[in-house]
């Protein structure tokens, strides 16, 4: 019998402010702090509905063996009757990230279950610098689960959701203190690049919406390259995201600069991300191609950053007129970084809908930015270039 089998209970629904503080800091080594809290939220998907649950599970001590956070949820999550014909999104936000026999469990319960899938949001690695607690991380990404570091949106989130802070606002103190190294210990065991990305991320981050669909977490940066020569095919590709303090757009800069590539030779590099680059990668794309004559770069973004901030209309602006091409993804674009990028195991792209609504009203807005009339045999050359 499975462990998450037996002994289901319900969850808590709130946890206070003094246990969020002291047990949810993103700390290197956190002493003292032996229990490890749950918050999770599941959406379950129907033909024509849709539910909602959320709650807060905490390791349990027996005499037999420690029952864990993660089977407490599972025990609870298996007695509540699913159906096949339903899809389950389940995010979890934990104090400490899985331990090997959990990572062990979650991967065959998601085998069995594969109208699951699931989110981890952690604010400390358990054991990060052992290789079997490493592996079981890896083990959990390489089945399909979203694992990340708790940003500070994901603190404020969990504030706001699971904690029971009578109004009280949300202040992020010490909760992250280690968060840039975890991060980066994270990406390291997870082998620093995401190749090829998850279908759930890619439809998630990548999306066009307005507003980003269930469940409600930050839409992030991911940047998806490839570089090949001129009249030859492609040598190196990539999808990279937001480190700590360092941009997507300037990791790709690091990147396409450690190659080294040849002077008296020509490139051609498309990307694709999911927002448009702030101004201060902006500039730093206009200085790297100034610098780089011999690199042809073009940029597809999924989604507008703060468009209506004059700021990042300046960026764009510069972009443009440094000759680097900005446009907004279409379905075109979509297909192709979904064939390119992600792990599609065969299956052909799916548009969501209204997706080409959005592409032309993004499009209408970056013109208008760019002060740019509609061109559509210039954006049909442009799109057929074949790059």
């Amino acid at each position: 019998m499975e462990p998450w089998r037996h002994r289901p209970r319900d969850p808590m629904g709130w946890i206070s402010p003094e246990t969020f503080f002291f047990h949810f800091p993103s700390l290197r080594y956190a002493f003292g702090r032996n229990s490890c809290y749950l918050c999770f939220q599941v959406e379950r998907e129907g033909e024509g509905h849709s539910s909602y649950d959320w709650g807060v599970f905490q390791n349990k001590v027996y005499f037999e063996a420690p029952y864990h956070a993660e089977f407490c949820f599972l025990s609870w999550f298996c007695d509540q009757d699913l159906s096949p014909d339903e899809h389950y999104h389940v995010t979890w936000f934990l104090s400490w990230s899985p331990c090997p026999t959990c990572a062990e469990e979650v991967v065959r319960f998601l085998r069995e279950y594969r109208n699951v899938t699931l989110s981890i949001f952690t604010a400390r690695l358990y054991y990060f610098w052992r290789p079997d607690f490493q592996d079981g991380l890896y083990r959990l990404w390489s089945a399909g689960v979203h694992l990340d570091v708790m940003s500070f949106e994901d603190y404020e989130y969990c504030w706001d959701t699971f904690v029971d802070h009578n109004g009280m606002r949300f202040q992020s103190r010490d909760l992250l203190r280690d968060n840039d190294f975890l991060a980066t210990e994270l990406e390291n065991i997870l082998r620093t690049t995401m190749n090829p990305l998850q279908q759930e991320i890619f439809f998630y981050q990548f999306g066009n919406q307005p507003r980003a669909p269930k469940p409600y977490h930050r839409r992030k940066t991911y940047l998806c390259y490839q570089l090949k020569p001129h009249d030859g095919s492609v040598t190196a590709k990539a999808c990279l995201q937001n480190k700590k303090k360092r941009h997507a757009e300037i990791r790709f800069i690091d990147s396409i600069m450690a190659l080294k590539l040849e002077k008296d030779q020509r490139f051609e590099i498309t990307c694709y991300v999911t927002w448009s680059p702030c101004p201060t990668c902006a500039k730093e794309l206009v200085a790297f191609a100034r610098k780089h004559s011999h690199i042809s770069l073009r940029l597809f973004a999924s989604r507008l950053y703060f468009h209506w901030l004059q700021e990042n209309k300046q960026g764009l602006k510069q972009l443009h007129a440094s000759g680097i091409p900005v446009a907004v993804m279409s379905s075109l674009e979509f297909e192709d970084c979904w064939r390119e990028f992600v792990d599609n195991q065969g299956k052909p792209f799916q548009p969501w809908n209204k997706l080409e609504q959005y592409s032309k009203n993004i499009t209408r807005r970056l013109r208008k930015i760019l002060k740019q009339q509609p061109q559509n045999d210039l954006e049909n050359e442009f799109r057929n270039l074949h790059l």
